[in-house]
């Protein structure tokens, strides 16, 4: 099952958990109607059933669907936020890069390594620094705003082959789609918990001096409630562990292929099942967000297993043994690709001028022939939404190479910003340079442009193709900015932009690619009805395609050929009325086709994305131009693209 396969998997169990609630309410809704029948005695009045007391039915019906529907939509709104309000909820702190605290800087490693090699935002990470057991979950809607979190004890107890095996089996939960519906798990029992805490509020209330006569159907109605809602929560806990328990398979077994290391998951279990604390969480959210957990966070005295949202420590610890046999060749180590020149190669993508044609041409002359990567459009498509051993021991290469001036001045809010203008500053000519300088001196400190010139003379010695997970690593840092001082950014790169005259590819794929980064923290996110046809995305699909044909091509022939290679990967183009060339585009028309692209459904996403492939690659080579505009493209449409990929 591929990235896409496992999008639309999610997206399906989303729905069916949907119906679940749906069915979960209809049951309360007649549940409390007998009940309040029988509490205030109307089921013994006359002769007809009592199921007849349709008016009394209405006014016990709406009150609870209201009641549920609230609570649940509350829920929903507040966790729109993204994954720091779980991490929030159950007391989590930030960890801030540059912390003091070895554990917590080898854990913010760690994390930075992954997010690297699967392609996606390095998420935010929180530690529970009141929880001695051994856990951690990811949380979040999409990979833009998941948060990693890990207990005190993880970081005090796990070595860091463990500490991987265990990050890596939540970024398997972030890379599936699994946080998504985990989130909306929460969201909607919330509004089954209503029901719960409203009886309490009922049988309390009629506990007082004026209610203690004799039969009051206030106090009855209440325990009814209490015991309705009870069972709607037993019922919650069904639907978490028949949703959750198969997905800890899974991921465990990702975290190994992402690896290559089953002992390290199978010894953070093990270290799980001898510690005192197991992987207990005493929060009082602990309940509501069980099954985002990596091991059990809660105990059940009677019917555990049943109830459990994970299967039992003893089947994962013995899959995992099942697969060190699997794995006995070892991936490729730090040690043995640091001496390998070129061993990787980074698939980025870049957009931006007034045409995309007229871009291309100002940097294919200066596209040296050594660095063009070979790559099949079936191996990049099999590559979205994974990490492999190599990927993953590449990224470790090239992060503990990095000059340590980058790596301090990623730390920061302020100097993370002056490695972003950094990225954007033309060093080929002394005058855009100068033009650069004075524009981005209207709006920040001669100290800033200072440290500008300097990060970008240290960025210059650099692969070009390290740009774009360089420019991911700025993400947590400037996560932290205001809303004002986000706004403040774009509008300084868009002037460095401009100060040429004209928008370059490198230009507007750092624009694009960290403005798709940062979208959560800096605009309200919009939720359109998703496109499930081709026709009504059609137009945007001729015009990503012409972008993409026009930058890997040179000539008017061989830009159409590519063109329609690419065109006819799509299902069903073949019917629509296809053009004689390809449309003209500018980047800001793309940029716009791309904003609507990212709300097609994930198989058609994966059609976009093997035509896109299809476009560049024909001839299964692509310069770094070529891969930066595939990237940055592919990572718009909400699909993670690992960086390094093999020549």
């Amino acid at each position: 099952m591929n990235f896409f396969e496992h999008q639309d998997r999610a997206r399906q169990n989303t729905k069916v958990l949907l119906g679940l609630f749906i069915v979960a309410v209809v049951g309360m809704v007649i549940t409390i109607y007998i009940a309040a029948l029988f509490a205030f005695g109307v089921a013994f009045q006359g002769n007809m059933p009592f199921l007849w007391y349709l008016d009394i039915f209405v006014l016990v019906a709406v009150p609870t669907i209201a009641v549920i529907g609230c609570g649940s939509f509350y829920k929903l709104v507040s966790l729109r936020q993204g994954g720091k309000v779980i991490a929030q909820d159950l007391g989590g702190r930030l960890v801030v890069p540059g912390t003091v605290d070895p554990a917590e800087q080898q854990l913010l490693n760690v994390v930075e390594e992954m997010a690297i090699a699967a392609g996606i935002s390095v998420p935010a990470v929180y530690v529970l620094d009141h929880e001695a057991g051994i856990n951690a979950f990811a949380a979040g809607f999409t990979a833009n705003d998941a948060v990693i979190g890990v207990t005190r004890g993880t970081l005090d107890l796990l070595n860091r082959d463990e500490l991987q095996g265990v990050i890596g089996h939540e970024f398997s939960h972030v890379l599936n789609g699994d946080m998504r519906l985990n989130l909306h798990l929460v969201g909607l029992l919330h509004g089954i918990l209503m029901i719960y805490v409203i009886g309490r509020i009922l049988f309390r209330s009629s506990r007082s001096s004026r209610s203690k006569e004799k039969g009051n159907p206030l106090l009855a109605f209440g325990c009814a409630l209490i015991v309705i809602g009870g069972i709607g929560l037993v019922c919650g806990r069904l639907i978490k562990s028949a949703v959750s328990r198969q997905r800890e398979f899974l991921a465990d077994a990702s975290a190994v292929q992402f690896t290559r290391n089953p002992a390290g998951i199978a010894g953070a279990l093990l270290k799980i099942s001898n510690h005192a604390g197991g992987a207990l969480i005493h929060s009082p959210y602990a309940e509501a967000n069980s099954h985002l957990f990596f091991g059990s966070a809660i105990k059940f005295n009677f019917l555990g297993e049943f109830f459990a949202t994970h299967p039992p420590l003893s089947q994962r610890i013995r899959k995992l043994q099942s697969l060190e046999g699997r794995y006995a060749a070892s991936a490729p180590t730090v040690s043995s690709l640091l001496n390998e020149a070129g061993a990787s190669a980074v698939m980025g993508l870049a957009t931006g001028s007034p045409t995309v044609r007229s871009a291309q041409s100002s940097v294919s002359s200066k596209q040296p022939r050594s660095n063009l990567i070979q790559v099949t459009p079936e191996q990049m498509l099999a590559r979205v939404g994974t990490v492999t051993p190599e990927q993953f021991a590449q990224t470790q290469v090239w992060l503990n190479q990095l000059p340590d001036q980058i790596r301090t001045g990623l730390h920061n809010q302020y100097q993370a910003t002056a490695i972003v203008y950094a990225l954007l500053m033309n060093l080929e000519d002394s005058e855009i340079q100068e033009k650069q300088k004075n524009w981005l001196l209207q709006f920040e400190s001669a100290q800033m442009v200072e440290d500008v010139l300097k990060f970008s003379q240290i960025i210059r010695s650099l692969d070009t193709r390290m740009r774009l997970p360089l420019l991911d690593l700025t993400v947590p840092a400037l996560r932290q900015s205001s809303v004002a001082d986000g706004q403040k950014l774009f509008k300084c790169m868009n002037a460095l932009a401009k100060a040429a005259g004209r928008w370059s590819l490198n230009d507007f794929v750092v624009y694009l690619v960290l403005f798709h980064r940062l979208k959560p923290c800096h605009s309200k996110a919009t939720h359109s009805m998703q496109h499930t046809k081709l026709e009504s995305i059609w137009t945007d699909c001729l015009l990503l395609l012409s972008a993409l044909a026009q930058v890997g091509q040179t000539g008017q022939d061989a830009i159409t050929y590519a063109f329609r290679s690419g065109l006819y990967r799509l299902p069903g183009a073949g019917k629509l009325e296809l053009p004689d060339a390809p449309p003209a585009c500018n980047f800001s028309t793309l940029n716009q086709s791309l904003q609507r692209l990212s709300t097609a459904s994930p198989k058609l996403k994966q059609a976009i994305v093997d035509a896109c492939a299809h476009t560049v690659l024909l001839d299964q080579k692509v310069t770094v131009q070529e891969a930066d505009l595939l990237r940055a493209i592919v990572i718009t449409l909400d699909c993670p693209i690992p960086p390094f990929l093999r020549v």
